[in-house]
């Protein structure tokens, strides 16, 4: 049995603390998780830098910033992530903005996924530990309300196709991050929107 409160308040840390975790790291030549090869390495330093870049550039859209600015109840948003994830650094700073515009309504907090196996495998797609994982809890954290995740929809169904023509890493993620710099996190707020009316109800 998962201890969602527990986890929420006692391991889960701010978005400032992940994103500082994640550099520290880095500077002693390491990873979030246990793999410190180079290519995850590299992966890392990349996704700073697309970190930096989305919390910038991305504004959030009218209807979704409305949204949040109206939410009826309070939320906590626990975040299943890990520093070398490229879906992660796309969407992850999306979550920190909708945070940040909640005045206080949605309370964001991050978990890494390989510290949290019992927690990932709750949340499997497709039978892997695909990441970011959204699960919202209510105001006390003892409840799971809702969980999104680990990419949009559109994404997902367009990473199928890729998958059928043959394309493999680290093509893949090639194609993966030029869709995320072309749709400026769009789909991923869209999303957000039905996601927060199906909260909301």
């Amino acid at each position: 049995m998962i201890n969602y409160k527990e986890i929420f308040d006692n391991q889960a840390i701010s978005y400032s603390a992940y994103r500082t975790l994640i550099d520290e790291l880095l500077l002693d030549g390491k990873n979030t998780g246990s793999d410190h090869s180079e290519d995850l390495l590299n992966y890392s330093k990349l996704n700073v830098q697309r970190m930096r870049r989305v919390d910038k550039t991305a504004v959030l859209n009218a209807e979704l910033a409305s949204i949040i600015e109206n939410l009826k109840l309070n939320y906590k948003f626990l975040v299943i992530a890990e520093g070398w994830c490229g879906d992660a650094a796309q969407i992850v700073p999306v979550f920190n903005k909708m945070a940040m515009q909640s005045d206080g309504k949605i309370d964001l907090k991050f978990v890494l996924r390989d510290q949290n196996l019992p927690l990932i495998d709750a949340y499997l797609t497709n039978g892997g530990r695909a990441i970011p994982i959204l699960i919202v809890l209510n105001e006390t954290a003892d409840s799971v309300l809702a969980s999104w995740g680990p990419r949009p929809q559109i994404l997902k169904d367009i990473l199928i196709g890729w998958k059928k023509e043959g394309i493999e890493m680290p093509e893949l993620a090639e194609h993966l991050h030029g869709w995320y710099a072309k749709d400026k996190t769009q789909n991923t707020q869209a999303e957000m929107v039905e996601f927060l009316k199906g909260l909301e109800g």
